[in-house]
């Protein structure tokens, strides 16, 4: 059982060493993706935590029982999104200089891939997230790439979200749906 709990690999890649990016947020305020370190470990299982609470609500489980699951979760797909996008870009959203989420963006040759935002519910519906939507869909235009996202199916919010920015449903598998934004809108 150790083996689940072992320390996944840092996220790290040699196009993050000093890469960090600044947006002013429309309300006031200001955004930094700043890449992740080591000591982002505890923030990040935290938002990934966020992220579950409806869905753990509901097992009857311990809160230690809760936190081995969501740890496990966590480090299982840090290393799907490694071993499938090993050069993908991992970024802590800095809101006034404070954690407030994180990013995971992957690229190749006719793609640019959003492998996961999530935002703390205190930082959340202060535009953070439309504005990094749009800053993908600029790349993606700019570059001529498709821009992706998968949605949990149960999660209607997100996918009104994505529809609002000019993403369409183009696959249903399993328990997400595959989104891509379309030229021309958002």
């Amino acid at each position: 059982m150790d083996y689940y709990f072992a320390p996944p690999p840092a996220y790290h890649s040699p196009l993050m060493d000093t890469n960090e990016t600044e947006f002013s947020l429309p309300r006031g305020g200001r955004m930094v993706l700043r890449p992740v370190t080591a000591a982002d470990e505890e923030f990040l299982l935290s938002v990934y935590a966020s992220t579950r609470s409806d869905e753990l609500a509901q097992a009857p489980w311990s809160d230690e029982q809760k936190g081995h699951f969501l740890k496990w979760q966590f480090d299982l797909q840090r290393r799907e999104y490694d071993a499938r996008f090993p050069d993908a870009e991992y970024f802590v959203i800095m809101i006034d200089d404070c954690p407030a989420g994180r990013i995971w963006i992957a690229r190749d040759d006719q793609e640019i891939r959003l492998l996961d935002i999530a935002m703390l519910t205190e930082f959340q519906n202060r535009g953070a997230g439309t504005m990094l939507l749009r800053w993908l869909i600029d790349e993606s235009k700019r570059a001529a790439k498709a821009l992706r996202h998968m949605v949990f199916v149960l999660n209607q919010d997100a996918q009104r979200f994505y529809e609002r920015l000019g993403f369409v449903v183009i696959e249903e598998l399993g328990a997400y749906k595959h989104m891509e934004w379309k030229k021309g809108d958002g």
